[in-house]
């Protein structure tokens, strides 16, 4: 079915829509475009890039640290010789003076080291994060999808018992005309007519409704008007049980390896904020030129040294800082625990629904069959002139019931069995 967008120009659908309105939308095509174009999506893969900053940031205290200073002093009182703010006695007097300052740490004990790796689990995690979010959007988009085809049979099997009530009723309408039925079954037609018209205009907003969901679900802002590509609902056989999709969601859930990527970040941050009771043992450099001073200065000046920090006594701030990392590391712990309970329970779930709506199948499709004989011989007693027309119209009405049913169902499969697969974590 082509719904008309009477808001959007064909030019405009053109150039927003991605998919070609006269060609077959597959739901890998739909898939595949979701993931380009999603914002949520694109968001997430830049946040895993920004996170793999953090590694290089942390790994800038292995590196040697350089600065260029410049320095001019003029003396107001040639008799000063004592600056404020230093203990040696040093001299103060007119110069300009440049250089650069070198510091490269010799070891910290194993500080920068944890921070390292800590900033690097925390990459994994905004990875596991961006994967995560591509087996959403999938997952949305399939959902979508499904949706999609559902309502489009609904529409179908209304449009269909329209068709067929329609039929009926010009039927009653001449043989009313031969006086051969009475006024009051062509009323009834009418009424069962105009129930079938309703039910197209509810069906029609429907579709129209689900492929808006489907435009947003795969990050379009022109609504998907292309027709769509039929899905079997048996393709992949259901697992006899979910023991095997459990221990595989264990390996593949990407929000359980983030969670895991997190606790071993917080670990490892902990471990640094340990180590800040650590000596940190530093080289220091300097050199330069004095091109204006005073005539007992040089002209240019050079130095090596080092220097030992070691903590005292700072207040107990880096033992609370110690105590508050680990705190947090052993609630991260807890938390995917948490969520490993939380994912096990999430795949039985999805596979029990599943597995109903599997199991739906066989029976709606007799349902289907049953209410066509039923509607079949419905019909032939009311032509023979042994049923009433409340009897034809209760076998319409359990026809129609059927084929939506069975519409419903076999959609209903297909979107239990992509939550199963999220759930799995087989949509990554």
């Amino acid at each position: 079915m082509t719904l008309s967008v009477t808001s959007l120009s064909p030019a405009r659908l053109v150039a927003q829509s991605s998919i070609d309105a006269s060609a077959s939308l597959t739901l890998e095509q739909a898939e595949a475009t979701a993931l380009s174009n999603q914002p949520r999506m694109l968001a997430a893969q830049l946040r895993a890039r920004s996170s793999i900053e953090r590694i290089r940031e942390a790994r800038g205290g292995y590196q040697p640290m350089v600065a260029f200073n410049a320095t001019g002093v003029r003396v107001a009182d040639t008799g000063a010789s004592i600056a404020a703010g230093n203990i040696t006695t040093s001299a103060v007097s007119d110069r300009f003076a440049y250089g650069a300052n070198l510091s490269q740490m010799v070891t910290d004990f194993g500080r920068t080291s944890a921070l390292v790796g800590s900033a690097r689990a925390t990459a994994e995690a905004q990875a596991d994060a961006a994967t995560l979010t591509r087996a959403q959007v999938r997952l949305n988009v399939r959902e979508a999808y499904y949706q999609v085809l559902g309502a489009e049979a609904v529409l179908r099997a209304a449009r269909a018992a329209l068709d067929n009530r329609a039929l009926v009723a010009r039927q009653l309408a001449a043989l009313a005309a031969s006086e051969l039925k009475s006024t009051l079954d062509v009323n009834f037609a009418k009424v069962l007519q105009s129930e079938a018209e309703l039910a197209v205009v509810r069906a029609e907003s429907t579709v129209a409704q689900q492929r808006s969901h489907l435009a947003t679900a795969m990050g379009q802002r022109a609504p998907v008007v292309s027709p769509l590509a039929d899905v079997p609902a048996t393709q992949d056989a259901l697992p006899l049980a979910p023991d095997s999709l459990l221990a595989q969601s264990i390996v593949q859930r990407a929000d359980l390896n983030a969670s895991q990527s997190t606790q071993k970040a917080a670990a490892q941050f902990a471990l640094s904020e340990k180590r800040l009771n650590y000596p940190t043992l530093n080289v220091l450099g300097t050199a330069g030129q004095i091109p204006f001073r005073d005539h007992t200065l040089h002209d240019s000046y050079a130095a090596v040294g080092f220097n030992l920090n070691i903590p005292v006594f700072n207040g107990g701030a880096y033992r609370a800082r110690q105590a508050e990392a680990e705190l947090e590391a052993s609630a991260r712990t807890r938390d995917t625990e948490e969520l490993r309970l939380e994912v096990g329970e999430q795949v039985r779930d999805s596979w029990y629904r599943a597995n109903e709506a599997y199991r739906s199948l066989d029976v709606t499709t007799r349902l289907v069959g049953q209410s066509k004989e039923a509607l079949r011989l419905a019909q032939d007693r009311y032509d023979a002139g042994l049923g009433s027309i409340v009897e034809l119209n209760e076998a319409q009405l359990n026809e129609t019931s059927a084929e939506i049913t069975a519409a419903d169902a076999t959609y209903s499969y297909l979107i239990r069995r992509a939550e199963l697969d999220y759930a799995a974590g087989l949509l990554n």
